[in-house]
Parts: C-alpha cells; sequence; structure tokens
C-alpha cells in the first residue's frame, strides 16, 4: 500500500480528494489529509482509505512524521509554505507536487531534488498547470512540423457561469478574493508585442484591455499579467515577436475597476484611520478635493473625467461605494476596506456555478502560409463543492499523483509540467473526464 500525504484541504481540493478517494482502492492508496480542520470533515468524505489528521504547521514532529511515512506529498497549503513542506520532503527523500508558481526558494532545491532523484512538480493547478500544458502541446506539436511560431497569447479567467451572472460586474468570487483585489500590483507588466517590448504601469493596467470572443459564450476583455516575457524560454519559444499572457473579466469590469485603481481604493501600504467609524461614502470621500458643494459622486465623476451617469460610476453605485454604510472594520488598509465590502456583494448565492475560461492564440507560418490558431476550453461547475474551480486544479494533481506513484512520470528535479512525458497523459484524462480545448484555424495569408 502507498501512503499519500495532503497538507491543506481548502475548497479546491474537494475534487482532488474525490479523485485519490475514488482511485486508493483500485491503487492500493491510503489518503492522509493533514488540514486545521480535518477532523471537521468526517461527513464530508467517507471512506476507508482515508486518514484525517487536525495539523498546524508549527507542530514540526507531526510534519516529520506524516512526511516520513508517504510515498508522495501534496502540498495545497499556501504558497509561501510550500519550501518548507520541501525541505522536509528533501530530508526524507519524497516527491512533492504543489499548484503553486515556483518560487526562487523552491528552485534552489532543484540540484538536490535531482541528486536523490526526486521530482518536486510545481505550477500543477489550472493557472499554473493546465495552461502550460496545452499550450505546450499546440506549441510543441507546430514546431514538429517545422511551423516558425510567430506569437503566443494566452488569457484564463475564474469567473461566473452564466446562468449565475446575475450583477452588473458579471463577477463574483470564485477564489482568493485577496488576490483579486490586489490583482496586478508590483513591478510593472511585461510583455513583447510585434518585436517590441512593452510595460504597463499598475494605474493603467485596467485601461488597457483587448476583447476576445469565444464561440457559445460571447465576449471577455483579458488584462495583462505581471511578466510574460519569461514564457519564452519556457516554452522554447526564442525568436517569437510576440508573448502575451493574461487574465479575463467579463465586460465592463475592467473599465469600472480601473476607476478604483485610479482613486487608491486598492492600495495595500497603508493604514486609514477610523476605519472603523467611516462610511462607504466617506472612504471614496477621503480620496477627493474639498468641494463644498458638490456631492462625492459629482467630485468622483469630475476628478477622472467621467460621466456621473456613465457606466463606471452605475458599477460603483452599485457596490455600494456611495452609501452612508458604516465600514466597521478596525485599523483597515484601503484594500482592505474594499475587499471587506466585495466579499458582500460579489459572495456566491446558494446554488451559483462557477465557469473557468481559457484561450490560447497562436499565430505562426508552415509552408508559406501564414496561420492564426485558436484553443479555447470552458468549465463549468456542478455545484458549490464541485466548482469548475476545485476541477480544474484538482484533477491534474490527482492524475500526476497517479503517474508519478506508477513509476509512468520519471522526471526528476524542480519541474513544470512543460514535458510531454508529463502533459500527454494529464489532458488525456482530462479530456475523458470533459475537460477539453476547441481548435479553430484560419489560414491568413501567403507569404514569399
Amino acid at each position: 500500500m502507498k501512503n499519500i500525504v495532503l497538507f491543506g484541504a481548502g475548497k479546491s481540493a474537494f475534487v482532488l480528494i474525490n479523485y485519490l478517494i475514488h482511485a486508493a482502492t483500485q491503487e492500493d492508496w491510503l489518503i492522509t489529509i493533514a488540514d486545521l480542520k480535518a477532523s471537521s470533515w468526517k461527513n464530508l468524505y467517507d471512506s476507508e482509505r482515508l486518514e484525517l489528521i487536525d495539523f498546524d504547521l508549527s507542530n514540526e514532529e507531526l510534519k516529520a512524521s506524516l512526511i516520513q511515512k508517504s510515498d508522495l506529498v501534496i502540498s495545497m497549503l499556501p504558497a509561501s509554505f510550500h519550501p518548507q513542506i520541501a525541505k522536509a520532503c528533501l530530508h526524507y527523500e519524497k516527491n512533492l507536487i504543489t499548484p503553486s508558481y515556483i518560487s526562487a526558494e523552491m528552485k534552489s532545491y532543484d540540484e538536490e531534488a535531482k541528486a536523490k532523484g526526486l521530482l518536486f512538480l510545481n505550477e500543477m493547478g489550472l493557472d499554473p498547470g493546465i495552461d502550460h500544458m496545452s499550450a505546450k502541446k499546440l506549441i510543441d506539436s507546430l514546431q514538429e512540423k517545422g511551423a516558425i511560431i510567430e506569437g503566443f497569447e494566452s488569457f484564463t479567467g475564474g469567473l461566473i457561469a452564466p446562468e449565475s451572472d446575475n450583477n452588473p460586474w458579471h463577477y463574483k468570487f470564485t477564489w482568493n478574493p485577496r488576490n483579486v483585489v490586489l490583482a496586478g500590483q508590483g513591478p510593472a507588466v511585461q510583455f513583447l508585442h510585434n518585436g517590441r517590448y512593452k510595460y504597463i504601469p499598475y494605474n493603467k493596467l485596467f485601461d488597457r484591455t483587448e476583447i476576445v470572443h469565444i464561440d457559445g459564450y460571447g465576449d471577455f476583455e483579458g488584462y495583462a499579467n505581471r511578466d510574460s516575457l519569461k514564457y519564452i524560454d519556457i516554452y522554447g519559444l526564442q525568436g517569437i515577436k510576440t508573448m502575451y499572457r493574461g487574465t479575463f473579466r467579463r465586460p465592463p469590469f475592467c473599465k469600472a475597476w480601473h476607476v478604483l485603481v485610479q482613486i487608491g481604493a486598492c492600495d495595500d501600504s497603508y493604514i486609514m484611520e477610523d476605519s472603523e467609524n467611516m462610511t462607504y461614502r466617506d472612504f471614496i470621500n477621503t480620496f477627493l478635493k474639498y468641494r463644498e458643494k458638490d456631492s462625492v459622486e459629482i467630485k468622483l465623476a469630475y476628478y477622472l473625467g467621467k460621466d456621473v451617469d456613465g457606466e463606471e460610476m452605475r458599477l460603483l453605485t452599485w457596490l455600494g461605494l456611495f452609501e452612508k454604510k458604516k465600514i466597521g472594520l478596525k485599523k483597515a488598509s484601503p484594500a482592505q476596506i474594499l475587499q471587506h465590502l466585495l466579499e458582500e456583494k460579489w459572495a456566491l448565492a446558494d446554488g451559483d456555478k462557477d465557469m473557468i475560461v481559457m484561450w490560447h492564440l497562436l499565430s505562426y507560418e508552415l509552408n508559406g502560409q501564414k496561420h492564426r490558431l485558436e484553443s479555447s476550453m470552458v468549465v463549468l461547475g456542478e455545484d458549490e463543492h464541485y466548482t469548475a474551480m476545485a476541477k480544474t486544479v484538482g484533477l491534474p494533481i490527482g492524475i500526476a499523483a497517479k503517474h508519478i506513484l506508477n513509476g509512468k512520470i520519471k522526471s526528476i528535479g524542480v519541474c513544470l509540467p512543460t514535458e510531454a512525458s508529463i502533459y500527454e497523459p494529464i489532458l488525456e484524462e482530462l479530456e475523458e473526464r470533459g475537460i477539453c480545448f476547441t481548435e479553430k484555424e484560419t489560414q491568413l495569408s501567403t507569404t514569399i
């Protein structure tokens, strides 16, 4: 019997856990879930192959014991905790899977992991994860045919399903609210467009979007992610002219979010005095000039050069940002105040379903012909447990775990799922489970 230890089991782990439980009998596994609230989930998961252990990461003795007895470790903890788990995996010589971006600290373990014949497979969820695998499959296939890839664009969005879309922002929280509020902050976004390096500062990020149409689902607007340039080497696209990765929202989300960025409502760098007794109307007014006879709405519209009855102002009004309602949040930053409101206004209601949308565009030349290849994936949630997010994050990890334990994935070191030996069997099983891509190719012109 082989033992899989899973650290962390939040909402996105539900489908993963069920996949592992269903595979456990056939594969002869024991699944151990270690989480702060593990024992409270006895009614949610029922299997003789499952052990639930209440676990605090500060309990070094228990952490060591769980990893030592495992054959494979999966960490679904917040990304900052993965290196702690990885260090223990190195010590006890255990393979590791995480869904998070490879940090500099995680990357530093590469040499030792290779020396010990270990695989630390990271970025094994949705984005990062399915985005890498699906993109690399397309790229490798085209390059094998001799195609010259000139452009690559890719967007992913965690959104609300059409039947549950009932607010003017066309958005509800389907993942970490804090990450949504702080999206795009930090160094300037950088990408490559038609052979030129491009940079977008945070204050312009949501004003620089592009519209993408997905057949059957309508229009989406994409804004750029932080660093697209690093994917040139990751995807083996040296010499490419356009490299652009981003995030999807529904129009007119970005137009209204741009307003919040402009006034400073997403700033998390300082605490606002007396935030507990402030109203949301006061909150907005703190960012505006004093004009005795003008309302907050008029001052904001004037400051931004917007129509007071325009679309952006209507969306801000719907959020309740002009209401005389107390915030009730002590010692809060602007971003925390905004998040506090959004968690109420963008909460998923009972019966709501989420949606994942992913889209790739490859521009390439083959045999003197210019081509445009679009590949899109849409996954709909089933209920509050089998969400689209949980399926697209959890299933790739579960499938990878199976192939690692069966010896079918033989890579070692700190890796991404960009090798064919990793992505081919995972994408194949995902397709069997309804997570698949639709491709549309257009021949553009003949070159001389």
